[in-house]
């Protein structure tokens, strides 16, 4: 009896795992058809890195936040700035249709999330490959940690895509206090990644993630055909999603290596950042920065949540036209 029990348990723990695979399967295929990739891709060392590029002039390059993908650029800022500047958006390692970074362990029970040096790694080799030169680097929520590791791996080197500038938009930029919760504790552990992700990736209804989504405007509304746009389903793709959890999981250590490094920074750092940012406070990140980096402007928008670029386009190209003026950079005015 306690064999056939075991048997049946075992059959029914099997046909759960293939439905559940199964319909993860169906539901990132039907993301990618609904929302495939924009832009053109460019190989580099282990996978490929996809990117949009418009415009001439002074190289800007925008790196989105978590869970996120490169839409959040082209949904509207991108146009805004492609009249004078050559604007270049990718997707981080692992996000949108950007692969892994080499050497980072991909499989269901690893725990290994892309560092921000490895995904500057990945990026500046794409820069390379696209003639990029002297870029201002722009940062949203976790591309803002990125943006200033492509600074801060660049303090002992000189090459043509090495940042001239840095521009964060409610970016991480400071070691944090406590723990990030059960959500991402869970999703970015072995367990997680093996068996509650597939779960998610399967069953979640796209009405939660659109509120997901919403949520991170609070307490703005989300701007207009923004969630529509924005392609929140590929992130709930297996691959994807373990991707970002892991690499949010696993980032506070990296910070905390990244800021020993922060006071050598001249270069200029523009921030902008909303006072009522619940997801990346303003008096944990910015405010604690400005304390140890000399050349680091912030600027504070009262009552903005955790997309300033988006609720207050104004204020998002004039930082990014701050830190041009700063570097030397002359945007063409044609």
């Amino acid at each position: 009896m306690v064999l056939k029990a075991f048997t049946f348990t075992a059959a029914a723990i099997g046909l759960g795992a293939l439905l559940t695979g199964c319909t993860a399967q169906i539901r990132t295929d039907r993301a990618e058809a609904t929302y495939p990739p924009i832009g053109e891709f460019v190989e580099v060392t282990g996978g490929r890195v996809h990117y949009v590029q418009q415009g001439a002039g002074p190289d800007v390059i925008l790196l989105h936040g978590a869970g996120g993908n490169l839409r959040d650029f082209t949904f509207s800022l991108m146009g805004q700035l492609s009249d004078r500047y050559r604007v270049t958006a990718f997707d981080r390692p692992g996000l949108g249709y950007t692969d892994r970074a080499p050497g980072v362990e991909t499989g269901p029970f690893a725990t290994e999330g892309e560092s921000p040096d490895q995904q500057v790694a990945m990026l500046r080799e794409a820069a390379a490959a696209l003639d990029i030169e002297d870029p201002i680097v722009v940062g949203h929520s976790f591309g803002g940690i990125v943006a200033m590791a492509w600074a801060t791996t660049g303090l002992d080197q000189d090459r043509p895509t090495d940042a001239s500038a840095v521009v964060s938009f409610a970016g991480v930029l400071m070691p944090w206090p406590g723990d990030l919760g059960a959500y991402y504790t869970v999703s970015g552990s072995a367990l997680g990644g093996a068996v509650a992700v597939p779960m998610v990736s399967a069953f979640v209804p796209r009405s939660r993630v659109d509120e997901a989504i919403a949520n991170t405007f609070a307490p703005q509304d989300p701007v207009p055909g923004y969630v529509d746009y924005i392609g929140g389903s590929l992130a709930l793709r297996p691959v994807t999603f373990r991707a970002n959890a892991r690499q949010v999981n696993t980032l506070r250590p990296h910070v905390v290596e990244m800021t020993k490094l922060y006071p050598r920074l001249t270069l200029p750092i523009e921030i902008i950042h909303g006072t009522a940012d619940d997801t990346v406070p303003i008096s944990v990140h910015p405010e604690e920065l400005i304390k140890i980096v000399p050349s680091a402007n912030l600027t504070r928008l009262e009552g903005v949540g955790h997309q300033p670029h988006q609720v207050n386009e104004e204020a998002a190209i004039a930082a990014i036209d701050r830190a041009a003026a700063r570097a030397g950079a002359r945007p063409d005015e044609s």
